[in-house]
């Protein structure tokens, strides 16, 4: 599969807060990508960037081949219909204002892609039934609507330019496990249908075990391993990603006496982070050697990258 997002030591900084550090990354095409770490780690600000909602401080960001980390106003439009969001909240992403024919109609609008009302509205029909809104929904408005009704809105208005990648922030996280499976279900179906490419954040290792392709882990800014969903499960290397493996809820009554691996101590300050594994001071193999130096990304099997000193120890 030819690469469609490729990401070349991003760095993004709000004053003198680093939230990107050097992260370089690659999305293949029609592939279900996660970005999965803690609540803070630069997770969205990536997605955000990678979409230039957010400037890059500095770095490559690389569509299609094309670069579009600085690329002009024009230019950018005409990247973005390729490129949408869901986003986290499906209330607070929503105009209330709005109904939903008006909320799914309002990217046609500015697009600018059809000649009248009427085509458009025939277009907003079909994107509902896509998603799996009624029809009697249309005129209703988001406060009337519970959150998976709401999330599907979402969907409708990102898949209404036809893109061919999708950024999809935490798009289950605010709602019920079964609406989870409704959402999740429905984005799969889409992919299938339409060869969509994903970038899936989320710090839920369990939502996305058997829907993913590839999935990297990031820690403070950092991508600390990177490798497919089966290889990942089987085998994880760092041990932030053991850590998290082993707090995932196991169903199954044999498993009673198992216990989670606790990540102990404080979190490394992400303002002017010295050099080093950024999960040095809560990890229990770290040594002296794990804080000199910045730790490099490497590949210590086909297709599994890691950033751990002592990765090949602890297989």
């Amino acid at each position: 599969m030819s690469v469609c997002i490729r990401i070349k030591d991003a760095v993004k900084k709000y004053g003198d807060n680093t939230i990107i550090s050097d992260l370089s990354l690659n999305i293949k095409e029609g592939e279900f990508f996660t970005l999965l770490g803690p609540s803070g780690c630069g997770k969205s600000t990536l997605g955000r960037t990678v979409l230039r909602l957010h400037e890059p401080t500095s770095g490559t960001i690389l569509f299609d081949g094309e670069d579009i980390s600085h690329c002009r106003a024009h230019k950018l439009a005409r990247v973005r219909r390729d490129m949408q969001m869901i986003f986290q909240d499906p209330y607070s992403s929503l105009n209330p204002r709005m109904s939903v024919q008006e909320l799914i109609a309002e990217p046609l609008l500015v697009a600018g892609q059809h000649k009248n009302k009427a085509d458009i509205y025939e277009e907003v029909a079909r994107l509902m039934d896509t998603v799996g809104l009624a029809s009697r929904l249309s005129g209703a408005y988001p406060h009337e609507l519970d959150g998976g009704r709401r999330q599907r809105i979402g969907v409708a208005r990102a898949l209404a330019l036809n893109p061919r990648f999708i950024v999809c922030d935490e798009p289950v996280s605010a709602l019920d496990v079964s609406i989870q499976a409704q959402i999740l279900n429905l984005l799969m179906d889409l992919q299938e249908e339409r060869g969509l490419t994903y970038m899936f954040i989320t710090h839920d290792l369990s939502v996305v075990r058997h829907i993913s392709n590839q999935i990297a882990v990031m820690y403070l800014g950092k991508c600390v391993e990177y490798c497919d969903s089966k290889g990942l499960f089987k085998r994880p290397l760092h041990p932030y990603t053991k850590a998290l493996l082993s707090a995932i809820p196991v169903p199954d009554i044999t498993m009673r006496g198992r216990e989670p691996q606790l990540i102990r101590g404080e979190v490394t300050n992400p303002i002017n982070p010295k050099p080093g594994c950024r999960f040095a001071q809560r990890c229990p193999y770290a040594t002296e050697a794990c804080t000199k130096e910045d730790i490099p990304f490497r590949e210590i099997e086909p297709g599994h990258c890691v950033a751990c000193l002592r990765a090949e120890e602890l297989m």
